[in-house]
């Protein structure tokens, strides 16, 4: 037998495995030209309209940053260095401006290079508070509004691993922060460490339904470290830097003052930590405190949460949703189960809601009965107050006007209505910050509310304003936008001022922000310039279109042509088709379309809209609804669903003329790269496919994933049926399989899109799998984005612009 030379060996498995070493790579001038466009500030902008914060950042991080030390415990990922969240989304420049003034203002003071996060107004809104990550740590930094300047308050001590960083005292003269204790101890690397013992987890019996969880604690030297990262100590820092210890190190999960500013509730993360749940379900305490730091009083403490009943709608018994209310000094709100916690329990309402004022001894006041459960209170004054539940299984909420000082008074039902249900949604009420400087309910000098809606109807979508007379229930609609060519949309109402703050966009046009005046009729006033970065792209021919699936269920999408595409000519282009599946439990609501022409054109980092600069046909958005009415679940049907949805899809463009229907690719990103391998894997309808950071065996899931209650053994065919891993020998299309090596999303571990490529490649199926180093389920490093832009460039240019149709799938 021929012997060979170790480096033929080497050579010859390298050849077998179809490796490839690529250093990163760019997109076409094209693409990377859209890529590459800055940003434009995030709006920050006070309640009294006098001061406009502009907030810088890049689009991107650097591959660098990624490589920043982490450690992933407990749910979190922490920069142990920094002491802060390692994907910390930073902001590196400041401006101010008035609503008066045309151009802003520099922020004067800040540091070089900086690199901010956790901003926080001061009730007065006179000051920014924010921190300042350094090279070696995280300090607190303020800015002065009025004179548009910064300066630091403290040094790199502030810890940022639990979040909750910064709150301020409602005096507006200083904040509570956390800060590092000084008896932390050395964390323990393990690769460092000779083994003692192995790590066991137990089980007395009890059932632990837990989603598929990442970034758990898996062994003592975890919890150490963890424990270590963690702990913090808070201390009230004055606007002019003067620092007084508050309270001693512990794990400080929530920390919120009452709207007096008498009071702090404090809530903390105990022991015994879990191996199975994040740190949100561990043990803990919360505490009612002075403003002084005084201990007032225990209020509640909970056990480990690892063994809740099943279903979305599962709760723990007991207080929970502990909050303040907002038009009273010191009051506590909270609910508790009336079903104990277990969906399954069928009862006339399932949660009631107390009211519990200082100095929160005994038993809270029962104030309300939600039939759904419980979601959030919206209070206006001492006999008005609108609260919200909902329920996942029928998609209804309620919404109920009550008097919170008669809780005897029965609620009036406002609205019961699917959430889903765009076209009935009556909108948001506007708010208003009280004399606490907490946001209320906004009434007008009569008394007035206002709601502000999206406005989706069958016709497409017109925003209002509807003014409301809660004693009559009776609504006047105020406004209604009618702009041809452009989008609107309502985000506040100040009936004091009679202001309307919006953002006007279209398709070209960048999203600015004006005042309106509804009352008064005055001439919007325009608050920002902000210019199109995108011009390359502006003139692209962009419409939503409806079409019908097979079953009569109206379906639509955001159809783009190709740069420069003559319409007259009708050339048939090659298609991109990127979509989400979303599940629904009617047709009514699956059938509405949410899409607006008018809305900017915006490539966003996972976006196919850049593919129309290199002549592609691209529907986004494609709708791919799965619906499971009555009894039925969605995902009974999910594979005979999603095929209708794409074929409808493919045939409402082709019969516009615009595409070669031989040559048409899909993507989807999570949820929509699973979506994809399903599509590849049970109809014959593309020619390739790009997914990104999917799930595609669901047995690897059992205990329920995405919209799905059902565990695996309850629903063994489902399961099978719709894990495209289990259908691998029907992939005869070609496959671009993208994941992120550090991907921290429940159920899409990496090793999801291993074990897919492995059995693909072993069927024989053309499929390429490209793992990012350091990425997380969304992709953050501007290498990384580059380089994932140029591949699926490379994966459409070969199989959907091949002159030889055999280059491409099974068609």
């Amino acid at each position: 037998m021929k012997k060979w030379p170790i480096w033929c060996l080497l050579a010859l498995m390298l050849t077998g495995q179809a490796q490839e070493q690529l250093t990163y790579q760019t997109p076409p001038e094209e693409i990377l030209k859209l890529a590459e466009a800055p940003l434009a500030p995030r709006v920050l902008i006070t309640d009294s309209g006098q001061y406009m914060m502009l907030m810088y950042r890049s689009p991107y991080k650097t591959i660098s940053e990624l490589s920043e030390k982490e450690m992933r415990l407990a749910g979190l990922r922490i920069n142990p260095v920094t002491n802060i969240g390692s994907r910390t989304n930073y902001y590196n420049n400041l401006h101010i401006k008035t609503p008066e003034e045309r151009e802003s203002r520099q922020v004067s003071g800040l540091p070089e290079n900086p690199r901010f996060a956790n901003f926080s107004l001061s009730p007065d809104q006179e000051y920014l508070a924010m921190t300042h990550t350094t090279m070696t740590g995280v300090e607190l930094w303020i800015v002065d509004l009025s004179e548009a300047s910064a300066h630091r308050l403290t040094g790199p001590v502030l810890n940022g691993n639990m979040g909750d960083v910064i709150n301020w005292f409602k005096d507006s003269q200083a904040v509570l922060v956390k800060t590092l204790p000084e008896d932390r101890k050395d964390l323990i690397d393990r690769l460092d460490i000779t083994p003692t013992g192995p790590t066991i987890a137990t089980n007395d019996g009890k059932k632990a339904q837990n989603r598929t969880y990442q970034d758990l604690i898996k062994n003592t030297d975890d919890a150490f470290n963890f424990e270590q990262l963690a702990r913090s100590a808070l201390k009230k820092v004055g606007i002019q830097g003067e620092i007084t210890p508050w309270m001693g190190p512990a794990l400080y999960r929530n920390i919120s003052f009452s709207p007096d500013g008498n009071y702090v509730m404090v809530v903390t993360a105990e022991k015994p930590f879990s191996y199975l749940v994040p740190y949100y379900r561990f043990p803990s305490k919360t505490q009612i405190h002075s403003k002084n730091g005084a201990l007032v009083r225990t209020l509640l403490e909970v056990p480990l949460i690892e063994d809740l009943p099943k279903g979305f709608m599962a709760e723990r018994t007991g207080m929970r949703d502990i909050s303040w209310r907002r038009d009273k000094a010191a009051t506590l709100v909270y609910a508790e189960a009336l079903d104990g916690g277990d969906p399954a329990n069928e009862v006339p309402y399932r949660d009631q809601v107390f009211l519990l004022d200082a100095p929160f001894d005994g038993a809270g006041t029962p104030v309300l009965k939600t039939i759904n459960r419980y979601n959030n209170i919206l209070w206006g004054s001492d006999d008005v107050a609108i609260a919200t539940d909902w329920w996942w299984d029928t998609r209804n909420t309620k919404s109920y006007l009550f008097n919170p000082s008669k809780p005897g008074t029965e609620p009036v039902v406002l609205s019961d209505r699917s959430y889903q249900d765009r076209y009935s949604d009556p909108g948001n009420f506007a708010t208003m910050r009280n004399s606490f400087k907490e946001d209320v309910l906004a009434f007008d000098k009569k008394g007035y509310a206002y709601l502000l809606g999206d406005g989706y109807t069958e016709e497409g979508q017109f925003p209002f304003v509807d003014q409301v007379n809660l004693k009559t229930r009776e609504k006047t609609r105020l406004y209604q936008s009618r702009i041809p060519g452009k989008m609107e949309t309502l985000l506040d109402y100040n009936p004091e001022r009679d202001e309307l703050l919006v953002q006007v966009e279209s398709p070209s046009e960048y999203p600015n922000y004006y005042y309106k005046s509804l009352i008064k009729r005055k001439a919007p006033a325009q608050l920002t310039f902000f210019d199109n970065p995108f011009k390359s792209i502006q003139e692209v021919h962009k419409e939503v279109i409806t079409y019908s699936r097979e079953d009569g269920l109206e379906l639509n999408g955001t159809l783009y042509l190709p740069v420069g595409y003559d319409r007259a000519a009708l050339e048939k282009k090659p298609m991109i088709l990127w979509a989400y599946p979303r599940e629904f439990k009617d047709k009514n609501s699956a059938a509405q379309n949410t899409q607006n022409p008018n809305e900017f054109t915006y490539p966003y980092w996972g976006s196919p809209i850049y593919w129309v600069a290199r002549g592609y046909v691209v529907l986004d958005d494609a709708a791919f609804p799965i619906i499971g009415e009555g009894e039925a679940e969605p995902n009974d049907s999910f594979r005979t669903q999603l095929v209708a949805n794409a074929k409808a899809a493919i045939d409402a463009v082709d019969r516009m003329g615009y595409i070669d229907r031989n040559r048409v690719g899909v993507g989807g990103h999570s949820y929509g790269a699973f979506m994809v391998a399903n599509l590849l894997s049970h109809s014959d309808l593309f020619a390739a496919g790009v997914a990104r950071s999917g799930a595609y065996n669901r047995t690897l899931t059992p205990f329920g994933f995405q919209s799905e209650q059902r565990n695996y053994w309850e629903a063994p065919e489902v399961y099978y049926a719709m894990s495209p891993f289990m259908h691998a020998e029907k992939m005869k299309t070609p496959l671009l399989l993208i994941h992120g090596e550090a991907d921290n999303n429940s159920g899409t571990y990496p090793m999801q899109s291993e074990r897919y490529f492995n059995a693909l490649k072993g069927l024989g199926a053309k499929v390429r799998l490209v793992m990012l180093p350091k990425e997380s389920h969304g992709y953050r490093a501007q290498e990384s984005i580059m380089h994932m832009l140029w591949e699926q460039d490379q994966w459409f240019e070969k199989y959907l612009k091949a002159e030889d149709t055999s280059e491409s799938g099974s068609r």
